[in-house]
C-alpha cells in the first residue's frame, strides 16, 4: 500500500525527467507514450493504495510515510512525507485515472505539433504536482505542490508561446494564483507562530477566534484563487488559450479542484471559523450564478465549458462550506468525468474543423460525427444533472445539504443552487443545439474532416468513449437517500456536520430535475426548434459580454494605477537619477581615461624623466618636513 502511494506520486515525475533529459533522442510519439504510461502506472499505484486501505478499519486508515526530514529550524521540523488516508486515496484515483485518459487523448490531439516532447513533459509534471498536493503529509509539502500546480498551469496555458494572447493568459493565471498563494503562506506563518507546526493535526487545536478566522481566511484565499471563484476567477476563461487537453486537465482532474480539496482537508479550522465557512459557501453560490449567466452569451465552445466549470466548482464550495464534505468530494469526482468528456468531445470538434472554436460557424455536426454527438449529449445531460447521468446523483445532495444548513442563509444557498440548475440547462443545451443540431453550416461542409482510424483517431475516440460510460454510470456509486458509500469512506477523515432529512433530499431532487429540464426546454425552443426569438436586452447583453466588468474594474483599480506609478517613477527617478547620472559618470570616466592616455607616450626617456622628477619632488618634501 505504501509502495503503491509512492509509485503513484513519483511515476509522472520520472516520466517528466526522462522526457526532458532524453530530448530529441526520443521521438515525439515516444514521449507521449512515456507520459501516458507513467500516468496509468500512477493509477495502478492509487488502486493498490485503495485496496490496502479497504483491509483496514476506522482510525487505522491513516498512514504517514516519511522519506526524510526535509526542513529543520529550532524545534520546528517538516518531513518529506506522504499521507495515505481515504481522502488522499480518493483524490489519487481521480487525478491519476482521469489524468491518464487526458494524456492518452493528447497523443492524438497534439500529433504533428513541433514541440510535443515539451508538451508531454509539462503534462507529466502537472499530474505529479497535483498528486504531490493531494498526497502531502503536511501543510508545507502541500504548499510546495500548490505552487508547482500553478507553475505547471503557467507553462501549459502559455504552451503556444508564439501567441501573445497565450502568454498574456498564462501570466494572468500565474498572478491571480500568486495572490492566493500569498494568503496561504501568511496563514501558515500564523500557524507556525501559534502552534510551531505545519502538521495537519495542528488544525484541530484550540485557537482563539481571531487566529482561527485569520487562518481560515488565508486558506480560503488560496482556495478561491486556485478554483477560480469570485473575486479571483478572471484567469480561468483566458486559460482556454492552451491546448484543449490542457483545459480538460485543469478543469477536470487538477488545478481548479485543488481549492475544494484544500477546504475539505483543512475542515477542522473552518469548523472553528463558521463565518469564514459561510463565506466560502456564499462565494460558491455567487460564482455559480454569475458564471452561469456569463455562459449564456459566450461564443467560444471552450469558454462556455470553462464557465460551466466555475459554476460547478461553486456547487462544491457550497457543499464544503456548509459542512457536507463527502458530497462536495463526490461531485468533484463525477464532475471530473463529465467535464473531461465535454472538453475532449469539444476537442474532436475543434480538431475536425481546423482549430475553429467559434460556435457561430458550427451547426449540424451530428450528421458528420454521430458518435461524438452522443458522447457530448451524455456529458451535457450529466452536467445538467438529469437522471440517470452522474451529475444527478452528486449535485442534488449538495442542494439538500444547503437546505439542512438551516436558517435564512441555508435557504438562500439552496435557492441559488436551484437557479443555477436552471441556468445550467439553458447554457449547456444552447451550446449543444447550436453546435450539433440544424443544417450543417457552410463552414462545416467545407472544412470538416473525420478522425482517421489510426493512433490519432483511436487515442481521441477511445478516451471519449470511456468518459461517456463513466458519465453515465459513475454517479451510481452513491445515491444519498438510499446508499452512501462515498460518505462512509470519507467519514473518518471528513465527517459531515449536516445531515439532510429524507424530505429535503427528495424535494431538492424533484425541483432540481424539474428546473434542469425546464432550462433544456427553453434552450430547445430558442436554439433547437427556433420557435422563440433570443431575448435582446441591450444593457444586460453588454454586461454579460463584458463578464460583469470584472476585468475592466481590476484594470482600473490595479493595472492602470500601477502603470501610472511606474511611468511617474521612470520619469522622476530612473531617468534623471539613474540613467542620466550613469551616462554622466561614463562620460567623465572616458574623459579622465583620455587624459591618462595622453600621458602614455611609449618613450622610455619620458618615463625616466617622470620618475626622476617625482623622486626629486619627494626629496624636497622630506627635507622641508624634516
Amino acid at each position: 500500500m505504501v509502495w503503491g502511494a509512492w509509485i503513484c506520486l513519483l511515476s509522472p515525475l520520472v516520466a517528466a525527467c526522462a522526457i526532458t533529459l532524453g530530448g530529441t533522442r526520443q521521438s515525439r510519439r515516444a514521449a507521449g507514450y512515456l507520459a501516458t504510461t507513467s500516468c496509468f502506472v500512477a493509477f495502478v499505484g492509487a488502486v493498490a493504495s485503495f485496496i490496502g486501505l479497504l483491509g483496514r478499519q476506522g482510525g487505522d486508515r491513516q498512514i504517514i510515510s516519511t522519506a526524510w526530514t526535509w526542513i529543520t529550524g529550532g524545534s520546528y521540523q517538516s518531513g518529506l512525507q506522504i499521507l495515505i488516508d481515504p481522502l488522499s486515496v480518493f483524490m489519487m484515483l481521480v487525478v491519476s485515472g482521469v489524468g491518464a485518459l487526458i494524456v492518452w487523448y493528447s497523443i492524438g490531439y497534439m500529433d504533428g505539433d513541433d514541440e510535443e516532447r515539451r508538451y508531454f513533459a509539462y503534462m507529466a509534471l502537472f499530474v505529479f504536482s497535483m498528486l504531490l498536493l493531494v498526497q502531502a503529509g503536511n501543510l508545507l509539502l502541500l504548499l510546495a505542490g500548490w505552487g508547482m500546480v500553478g507553475l505547471s498551469s503557467y507553462l501549459l496555458i502559455g504552451y503556444w508561446h508564439e501567441r501573445p494572447s497565450a502568454i498574456a493568459a498564462a501570466k494572468k493565471a500565474f498572478v491571480m494564483n500568486a495572490i492566493g498563494d500569498a494568503t496561504m503562506a501568511l496563514a501558515f506563518f500564523l500557524l507556525i507562530q501559534k502552534g510551531n507546526s505545519l502538521e495537519f493535526g495542528i488544525l484541530g487545536g484550540q485557537f482563539s477566534s481571531t487566529v482561527a478566522n485569520l487562518v481560515a481566511l488565508g486558506l480560503l484565499g488560496g482556495a478561491v484563487a486556485k478554483s477560480a471563484q469570485i473575486p479571483l476567477h478572471t484567469w480561468l476563461p483566458d486559460a482556454m488559450e492552451g491546448p484543449t487537453p490542457v483545459s480538460a486537465l485543469i478543469h477536470a482532474a487538477t488545478m481548479v479542484t485543488a481549492g475544494v480539496y484544500l477546504i475539505v482537508r483543512t475542515h477542522a479550522i473552518f469548523e472553528q471559523a463558521p463565518r469564514i465557512a459561510d463565506l466560502a459557501a456564499g462565494l460558491g453560490a455567487l460564482t455559480l450564478l454569475v458564471a452561469g449567466l456569463i455562459a449564456l452569451v459566450q461564443v467560444d465552445i471552450k469558454r462556455v465549458i470553462a464557465y460551466s466549470t466555475m459554476s460547478q466548482i461553486g456547487y462544491m464550495f457550497v457543499g464544503a462550506g456548509v459542512g457536507s464534505y463527502p458530497n462536495a468530494m463526490f461531485h468533484l469526482m463525477t464532475h471530473a468525468f463529465f467535464k473531461a468528456l465535454l472538453f475532449m468531445a469539444a476537442g474532436i470538434v475543434i480538431h475536425a474543423l481546423l482549430n475553429e472554436q467559434d460556435i457561430r460557424k458550427m451547426g449540424g455536426l451530428r450528421q458528420f460525427a454521430p458518435k461524438t454527438y452522443w458522447a457530448f449529449l451524455f456529458g451535457s445531460l450529466a452536467l445538467v444533472g438529469i437522471f440517470p447521468f452522474a451529475g444527478f446523483f452528486s449535485k442534488d445532495s449538495i442542494l439538500a445539504a444547503a437546505m439542512a444548513h438551516g436558517g435564512w442563509y441555508g435557504y438562500l444557498l439552496w435557492a441559488a443552487g436551484l437557479i443555477g440548475t436552471l441556468l445550467t440547462g439553458l447554457y449547456t443545451f444552447r451550446l449543444f443545439f447550436i453546435v450539433w443540431w440544424g443544417e450543417p453550416s457552410a463552414f462545416v461542409r467545407e472544412h470538416f474532416h473525420a478522425l482517421r482510424r489510426d493512433v490519432v483517431g483511436v487515442s481521441m475516440a477511445s478516451t471519449v468513449g470511456v468518459l461517456a460510460v463513466l458519465s453515465l454510470i459513475g454517479g451510481w456509486i452513491q445515491f444519498s437517500p438510499w446508499w452512501h458509500p462515498v460518505e462512509t469512506w470519507l467519514q473518518t477523515v471528513a465527517e459531515p456536520i449536516v445531515s439532510p432529512e429524507s424530505w429535503q433530499e427528495w424535494l431538492s431532487i424533484a425541483l432540481s430535475l424539474l428546473l434542469g429540464l425546464s432550462g433544456i426546454a427553453v434552450a430547445w425552443s430558442i436554439y433547437g426548434a427556433k420557435r422563440l426569438a433570443v431575448p435582446r436586452i441591450a444593457w444586460a447583453q453588454r454586461t454579460l459580454e463584458h463578464k460583469f466588468w470584472f476585468d475592466e474594474a481590476y484594470d482600473a483599480l490595479f493595472y492602470e494605477p500601477a502603470v501610472f506609478l511606474a511611468n511617474l517613477l521612470r520619469r522622476g527617478v530612473e531617468e534623471p537619477i539613474i540613467t542620466d547620472s550613469g551616462r554622466d559618470l561614463g562620460d567623465d570616466t572616458r574623459d579622465l581615461g583620455g587624459l591618462v592616455a595622453r600621458a602614455q607616450t611609449g618613450l622610455v626617456r619620458t618615463y625616466v624623466l617622470a620618475i626622476a622628477s617625482s623622486v626629486a619632488v619627494l626629496a624636497v618634501v622630506f627635507v622641508i618636513v624634516k
